[in-house]
């Protein structure tokens, strides 16, 4: 089987396209994968490692961020505790203990905290003498009967 020249010819200059195809999509290739590791670098922060090693890295800081998150957390409990206990909830109660005294001058102070316990405290003004009177509360009970003024006192601190 003899080929002629021109046959020949077409197929040198088919093969010299394919081999110029190729050499475009190799060029096109190494491009793309130049511009990939470009952008590995800006990702990985221009170290040597690969990504693998870059997502480790990154998975124990993740780690780490957990640890300090669940640290603060406990730390917020232990705050709300202490919150809890402290005297947070407070009013007053300004009234006339006796009548024609005017200007209510007596008073009834509650100081409670978050569980409604705590005291409070009436300062009893009449003409000639002032009485003060400490009664506890724990939580909204109190051992000793209260007066309306000082039960008026006890729920407006706890309404707010």
């Amino acid at each position: 089987m003899s080929v002629s020249s021109t046959t020949g010819a077409w197929i040198a200059v088919g093969a010299a396209a394919v081999a110029v195809v190729a050499l475009l999509v190799v060029l096109y290739l190494a491009t793309r994968l130049r511009r990939l590791r470009e952008a590995q670098m800006v990702l990985l922060g221009g170290g040597k490692s690969d990504l693998v090693d870059f997502a480790v890295s990154l998975q124990a800081r993740i780690d780490d961020l957990h640890r300090a998150v669940d640290e603060v957390a406990a730390g917020i409990a232990r705050v709300d505790r202490r919150v809890d206990g402290c005297v947070s909830n407070t009013s007053i109660v300004r009234y006339d203990a006796y009548e024609g005294a005017g200007g209510h001058q007596s008073a009834s102070l509650a100081f409670l905290d978050a569980a409604r316990s705590g005291v409070v405290v009436s300062a009893i003004q009449g003409r000639d003498y002032a009485r003060i009177y400490v009664k506890e509360i724990d939580h909204g009970n109190a051992p000793v009967t209260l007066s309306p003024e000082e039960t008026e006192a006890v729920e407006r601190a706890m309404a707010r």
